[in-house]
């Protein structure tokens, strides 16, 4: 249920004592999580925990659904990746002051959506290139994370070429790894299935740890964890804003996405109401947070928001509250430096499994066979172009547009003759696109019906017309005027007779 309201904010309700069970819940999910999430969009691991405290804390007071879990996800991470791999190396001091200039662009484009109640901008990404760019990303994060996961060590900068060689060369797995990931996924993924509540990241992060404290597994670990207290910083390299322009739009459109959904999804579960102007502005400031204090882009965590929720959280309190544990937990973690790094990407793995959606992408012929071409046209795209998946998303919705475009440029036409009068009847939608097509229409029936002294236009069959289509109509009467022909608008639209009244 999406309830669209004036107002940007609202009284905070007090804190509930569900929201402090469900806060500290999250906040020991949140740091594993946030960890490997911060590898995977090429930032040093404890930068996650930057891009978690702060910004779950403040985007709190700003949410219009309280289960709503911001920080670190896999798709902006991998789109974080996308957007920058080819600006700088990553993990390198440059990249993180790219990586924190792009949350603030990301922010800023959010706020300023949500500020103009433009919260519907959500919706104009169509589902078929969404599944498609989506069910891609999530492979490509996985083949990301297999030589991780398996120990290899592959030399090469591309993703799809690393897991290839990876899984044809199976002599330089370790097997140390190799056991640790599959655990770890097996954690996960099997607790899931007992209850949704069920700490199979905690249990594989204690694992990862006894793995190699006690029994001194030869895996990589994460290594050192200079963590401090995140303080807030403008010496970013703002002379790059412009190349990070288009790429900050990318993220902040696409990552909402999967805000909107989860939001939705919830709003909906338990007849709860929405605003995604709220939700564009929350965002926005979580991630303008996230960069001031040395993270990078961040979303909404459906995994998070889902455990914040069955923990009982009640009001958004349970989000402020998981920022201040993770704050507060900052110096105990350096005792993760010898956490596995396959720990962390078999969790990314396991994340981000359930959204590799073939089966859907495929069923979409049924429905229509173009948008399933646009589905898989932006899935083979977002494979192909790895890294550089935002110009996979950029060329899918382009292609969806025009595909939109097209459609609409098609108008069916009805028309009859009595006596000396033409009824003409266009339905579909009129436009400055379609205009051109109704007076060439128009005017081949005046040549082939030379006797003609009135056409009457019907615009009941009519979805829309616009400002342009107006024009034309006014244009054409008064052309066929001089041939001593009336013309006549039948049946305006409601929504068209603003338009028709002022040109007519």
């Amino acid at each position: 249920m999406i309830k669209r309201t004036s107002k940007m904010a609202t009284a905070i309700p007090r804190p509930r004592w569900g929201d402090l069970s469900a806060g500290i819940s999250v906040a020991l999910i949140a740091i594993p999580q946030s960890l490997a999430y911060a590898e995977l969009a090429g930032m040093p691991a404890y930068r996650g925990l930057y891009a978690v405290a702060l910004p779950t804390l403040l985007a709190a007071f700003f949410v219009s659904l309280p289960y709503l879990q911001p920080g670190p996800v896999a798709t902006t991470s991998l789109l974080t990746l996308a957007v920058l791999s080819h600006l700088a190396q990553a993990a390198s001091p440059n990249y993180i002051a790219l990586a924190a200039l792009l949350a603030i662009i990301v922010g800023c484009i959010r706020i300023l959506i949500g500020a103009l109640k433009w919260g519907s901008v959500a919706y104009l990404l169509s589902q078929p290139v969404l599944l498609g760019f989506i069910s891609a990303a999530a492979i490509l994060i996985i083949a990301s994370q297999l030589p991780t996961v398996l120990g290899a060590n592959p030399s090469g900068n591309l993703i799809m070429v690393n897991a290839l060689w990876t899984l044809v060369h199976p002599q330089t797995w370790n097997l140390y790894a190799l056991f640790l990931g599959f655990i770890t996924i097996a954690l996960i993924l099997g607790g899931r299935r007992l209850h949704a509540l069920f700490p199979g990241v905690l249990i594989a992060v204690a694992l990862g740890l006894l793995c190699t404290q006690a029994f001194g597994y030869p895996v990589e670990t994460i290594g050192d964890m200079p963590v401090v207290l995140p303080t807030v910083s403008v010496r970013l390299h703002w002379r790059m804003l412009p190349d990070l322009l288009l790429g900050g739009m990318i993220i902040a459109i696409v990552g909402f996405s999967e805000a909107a959904s989860i939001a939705s999804t919830y709003a909906t579960m338990d007849r709860l109401s929405w605003n995604p102007n709220r939700e564009f502005v929350s965002q926005g400031i979580a991630n303008v947070v996230s960069g001031l204090s040395g993270g990078f882009p961040v979303g909404a965590s459906f995994s998070r928001t889902a455990v914040n929720r069955l923990a009982g959280a009640q009001t958004q309190w349970s989000s402020a509250i998981t920022g201040l544990v993770v704050i507060s937990l900052f110096p105990f973690t350096r005792l993760l430096a010898l956490l596995p790094k396959v720990t962390l990407g078999a969790i990314v793995i396991a994340s981000v499994v359930s959204l590799v959606r073939l089966r859907p992408l495929w069923k979409l012929r049924r429905s229509s066979r173009p948008q399933a071409y646009l589905g898989w046209v932006t899935f083979i795209l977002t494979l192909a172009l790895a890294p550089r998946i935002d110009i996979a998303v950029l060329i899918g919705v382009v292609l969806a547009v025009a595909h939109h475009l097209r459609r609409e440029q098609r108008l069916v036409y009805e028309y009859w003759i009595d006596a000396d009068r033409l009824h003409f009847q266009p339905k579909g939608v009129l436009w400055f696109g379609s205009a051109p097509a109704v007076e060439d229409k128009l005017v081949a029936l005046l040549s082939d019906y030379p006797d003609i002294r009135v056409i009457q236009i019907h615009l009941d069959g009519l979805g829309r017309i616009d400002l342009s289509a107006a024009m034309m109509l006014d244009h054409f009467r008064a052309e066929v005027r001089k041939a001593g022909i009336a013309v006549e608008l039948l049946h305006v639209p409601p929504m068209a007779k603003s338009w028709v009244e002022r040109v007519w």
